[in-house]
């Protein structure tokens, strides 16, 4: 038969439920084990879920802009969130201050902001000066080929030939002054469409006709390279392109060879 009294628990049961830790000077401290819930929730498979690293970002991607190209184009053709805006946000340093020029084989990033142009090196930054100002004139238009050449012979002009000569353009390309000069007129010009025609320094006239919108007017003063409107189809044409001319006055009928003239300017074409 059992003694009568309290039954005492072994020894070895009051410390099943601590362990042994070291403490700061050697110490050792007992420290209560956790309940089973909470010791489940130590486990290293729990541990793993907080130190997941999250997924790396979708790789940007280049677009090399083509004739005939708007950023609001290329952002709903690229599906860009934010549309063209952010797209002219995150290449801003690419594209410069008018969101409205961008040029034909100019590298657009989509998907993440462009890095900066690298800052150019003394010499490098006279090289590029002298490519842009050296002669103090450019084509009228970039990206394009020449289509109709001047003096071809034709019923289809009333001269009897082609008085310019013609640069083919998608519409809305950007067209440039060839060189510093005033303006002289700038609006419709019969069969010419809308056009601008400019005077330069040297008393000689530049043309351009068949224009789609103008961003001139007459008795501005422009620069060289400054955007003067955009390529289009008014007037009497086939489609779109830009007539380009050099005269010896404003008027039609002064035409002198657009093509001579420019070279002899030191601009290739």
């Amino acid at each position: 038969m059992p003694a009568k009294g309290k039954h005492r628990r072994p020894k070895s049961q009051r410390f099943a439920r601590s362990i042994a830790v070291a403490a700061a000077g050697g110490a050792v401290l007992a420290l209560p084990l956790m309940g089973a819930a909470d010791a489940h929730a130590a486990t290293p498979a729990a541990a793993h879920s907080v130190t997941q690293t999250a997924a790396a970002p979708a790789a940007a991607k280049t677009y090399a802009v083509k004739g005939g190209d708007t950023l609001s184009k290329i952002a709903d053709e690229q599906n860009v969130s934010g549309g063209w805006k952010k797209l002219y946000s995150d290449n801003r340093s690419v594209i410069g201050g008018d969101p409205s020029v961008i040029r034909p084989g100019l590298k657009l990033t989509i998907g993440q902001k462009a890095a900066a142009p690298a800052a150019k090196s003394p010499a490098t930054a006279t090289q590029a000066a002298a490519t842009t100002t050296g002669s103090g004139y450019t084509l009228p238009v970039q990206g394009s080929s020449i289509g109709t050449a001047y003096k071809t012979a034709g019923a289809m002009w009333s001269s009897g030939y082609h008085t310019g000569v013609d640069f083919v353009v998608p519409t809305g390309t950007p067209l440039k002054a060839i060189a510093a000069g005033t303006v002289v007129s700038a609006g419709l010009g019969g069969a010419y469409g809308n056009e601008v025609v400019i005077q330069h320094a040297d008393g000689k006239y530049s043309q351009y006709a068949h224009m789609s919108s103008l961003s001139v007017s007459a008795g501005q003063t422009v620069t060289e390279g400054q955007r003067i409107g955009l390529s289009g189809a008014t007037g009497n044409v086939t489609g779109p392109h830009l007539h380009f001319e050099i005269r010896t006055t404003p008027n039609y009928g002064s035409d002198v060879d657009p093509v001579a003239y420019l070279r002899a300017h030191g601009v290739s074409l």
